[in-house]
């Protein structure tokens, strides 16, 4: 199966256990994903594939489903590891929509990438469709301002919107260069569009290049004009699409008082992603490799509280015995479209895959895969 993008993935979910986050049917008779029986099968199935399977599992995934990861990581390091392994036939991307397809962008056409749930999507990414991006640079180009913006996106955004930026001359970011990646956009252009996560473009224009929140404009693509005056889009610098990560926007201050009033010197570590005034409070702000480096060299008896996707954090809490390690809100929060790649979805792939069936296949179509190449090769170039 190949999918296309431009739609919004969690319509594609038809699961008929209310307790389950399943998204779509596998075929055939699987157990339930408690089954112990499973890790056998998946274990039979990934030894019969050999050196023709690469398995990729991002941080935020079930602890059973990354067991069988190859390598792990966050979204832009996993696709670059599959470019890595171009003996790798099959590419099975524990993760959600928007990273399968920049694996199939930068990996070779022998390559083939799977989804083991194509409902694995992004709600960020949904929040900024192709067709609503469009309209908004027209926007620009009626206002006159479009040859003065240079748009940056952030990784987690589909491939369309990638290419987007790749044919106006912008560039993608990641959480841990999207100031390198603004430095060089405001080398291009004196405004910039930031592309779909509102908090991560706010952050770091403002906490680390210097600029105000007065600066930022906030664009909402169910608006006219994004909502915003002609006055307001002259005055930006910033403007931020209105977009956001539905499990770390969940944070808030009152998040942050509360731990510190319960968690005696507690050190708050934060994803950029989060609420501005939630990174204001924080003690730490930085991408998931940040946060797991800055765990793995904090003090044996340090006690942290961190605020990102809970897999990981309960992971992080395993990894690092010596030190106290709890999520920031006391109301816990997976990824839920995250959390659809579960083992029965992944037993499927990869049994489909070793009976030579090859299922959610995610590809790019060139043109789109070629302009979105260059926005991606951009952030490379300023490493």
């Amino acid at each position: 199966m190949t999918t296309q993008t431009g739609l919004p993935l969690f319509v594609l979910g038809r699961g008929s256990d209310p307790h389950s986050e399943t998204g779509v049917d596998c075929p055939g008779e699987l157990p339930p994903a408690s089954d112990p029986r499973l890790v056998e099968r998946a274990r039979r199935a990934k030894a019969a594939l050999g050196d023709r399977l690469f398995v990729l599992g991002h941080h935020y995934q079930r602890d059973e489903v990354i067991q069988f990861a190859d390598v792990t990581g966050d979204s832009f390091k996993l696709a670059q590891q599959a470019a890595a392994r171009p003996q790798a036939e099959y590419i099975v991307f524990c993760g959600v929509h928007f990273m399968a397809e920049s694996a199939d962008i930068l990996t070779t056409d022998a390559q083939q990438v799977i989804l083991p749930d194509l409902a694995a999507g992004c709600s960020m990414a949904d929040m900024a469709t192709f067709d609503q991006v469009e309209d908004a640079w027209e926007a620009l180009e009626d206002a006159g301002l479009a040859d003065r913006v240079v748009p940056v996106t952030y990784m987690n955004s589909s491939a369309d919107i990638k290419a987007f930026c790749g044919r106006n001359g912008g560039v993608v970011c990641t959480s841990s260069n999207a100031r390198r990646a603004l430095d060089w956009a405001f080398e291009q252009g004196e405004k910039v569009l930031f592309l779909p996560d509102q908090h991560l473009g706010r952050n770091t224009a403002v906490l680390e290049m210097g600029m105000s929140l007065d600066d930022c404009v906030v664009w909402n693509p169910h608006r006219p004009n994004g909502g915003l005056t002609a006055e307001q889009l002259e005055r930006a610098r910033m403007i931020l699409w209105r977009g956001h990560c539905s499990v770390h926007g969940r944070f808030t201050a009152e998040s942050v008082d509360d731990v510190r009033g319960r968690v005696p010197g507690v050190n708050v570590l934060v994803h950029p992603e989060c609420r501005h005034e939630v990174v204001l409070k924080a003690d730490h702000v930085g991408s998931t490799e940040h946060i797991i480096t800055t765990l793995r060299e904090a003090p044996a008896g340090s006690a942290w509280a961190v605020g990102t996707e809970l897999n990981l954090v309960k992971r992080l809490a395993q990894m690092f015995p010596d030190k106290s390690v709890s999520f920031l809100d006391r109301t816990v929060c997976y990824c839920s479209t995250m959390n659809r790649i579960d083992l029965p979805h992944l037993v499927w792939a990869l049994e489909s895959l070793a009976s030579g069936e090859v299922v959610n296949r995610i590809t790019v179509d060139a043109d789109t895969a070629h302009w979105a190449r260059v926005a991606l090769d951009r952030m490379l170039a300023l490493a």
